[in-house]
């Protein structure tokens, strides 16, 4: 019986070993898709098709006489690349800032799902690959502009969040290039066009993101962050900057039609839609209230990607 009973141990221990193989071999796809998944988040798709929306809208005011297909797609390519690759990088520098924060605390890194090597690593080679294929694929001038983008979000703007509520307004720097980035593997040279498009993306982030950070302020609090809205207590100077941004945003948005880039139907909805987003911007500029933001934030999301498709359909 002791005998009897051993084997039915052993028999039993390698029917439970079998069933955690079993098992096992179940989990592990999807584990290896949650493992996936992170790797995906941590490129910030979301963000990286906004930037793949502004880049055409340049390429398709840059080019000239017929549409270069390959050479389109080669620059969205080499430009997501580079966007993900940002993305993820900062991503990894700001994992304990992340952490203090509810917007970001699940983010794949700050939880561990993602080591912080591994995350650089990916966002290295993302980039580099990004700023090789823009190089061999469009032309330097665009691959510099990428590299650009990648060196100034990363190194400059966010150490910069840190240390002074200026950061804002370096960071919309790389959020415009993207824009001129387009331009540039389109056309093959920077140009007035370009740099009109570049201070339209430029002047559109500063209002965007102050009506987004006034609500997020506890939270940039939190983190350490010396964003404005975390001393303006009575939102003074958040409230009447992110209007005076607005304000000059309308002139800039109708210089594609003064260049002669597009047609009068642009220039009328520029000047529609910029006329509402200065509505939503004055009226957050008389009360900085939760509500008034939340509005002007939604209507900052609506105009870009009308104006962008405006911007696209009525070139001249």
């Amino acid at each position: 019986m002791k005998t009897d009973s051993a084997v039915m141990g052993r028999e039993a221990a390698l029917g439970s070993g079998s069933g955690v193989e079993r098992v096992s071999a179940v989990a592990s796809p999807s584990s290896e898709a949650r493992g996936l998944r992170d790797y995906y988040d941590l490129t910030k798709p979301r963000i990286t098709l906004l930037v793949l929306c502004t880049t055409a809208a340049g390429f398709f005011l840059g080019g000239t006489g017929a549409f270069a297909g390959w050479l389109f797609l080669n620059a969205l390519i080499g430009t997501a690349l580079v966007a993900a690759g940002t993305s993820a990088l900062n991503q990894v520098l700001e994992r304990d800032v992340d952490a203090l924060m509810v917007r970001t605390r699940n983010r794949p890194v700050p939880t561990g799902r993602i080591a912080p090597l591994p995350a650089a690593i990916f966002s290295g080679v993302l980039a580099a690959l990004g700023i090789a294929y823009l190089a061999l694929t469009t032309n330097l001038l665009t691959a510099g502009l990428a590299a650009a983008t990648f060196v100034s979000y990363d190194f400059i703007y966010t150490p910069l969040k840190r240390v002074h509520s200026f950061s804002t307004v370096i960071g919309a720097v790389p959020g415009a290039l993207p824009i001129l980035g387009g331009w540039t593997a389109a056309s093959g040279s920077l140009g007035p066009g370009g740099w009109a498009l570049f201070g339209i993306l430029f002047l559109w982030q500063l209002p965007h993101f102050l009506a987004l950070a006034w609500n997020l302020r506890e939270d940039y609090r939190a983190a350490g962050l010396r964003m404005l809205t975390v001393g303006d207590r009575d939102g003074f100077q958040t409230r009447h900057q992110a209007l005076t941004y607005t304000l000059a945003l309308l002139p800039v948005s109708l210089l594609p039609t003064i260049l002669g880039l597009t047609g009068v139907v642009y220039f009328v909805a520029a000047l529609g839609l910029g006329l509402g987003f200065l509505w939503a911007a004055g009226k957050f500029s008389r009360e900085a209230s939760a509500e008034r933001a939340r509005a002007l934030f939604k209507y900052s999301i609506l105009y870009l990607p009308l104006l962008l498709l405006v911007l696209a359909l009525d070139k001249v």
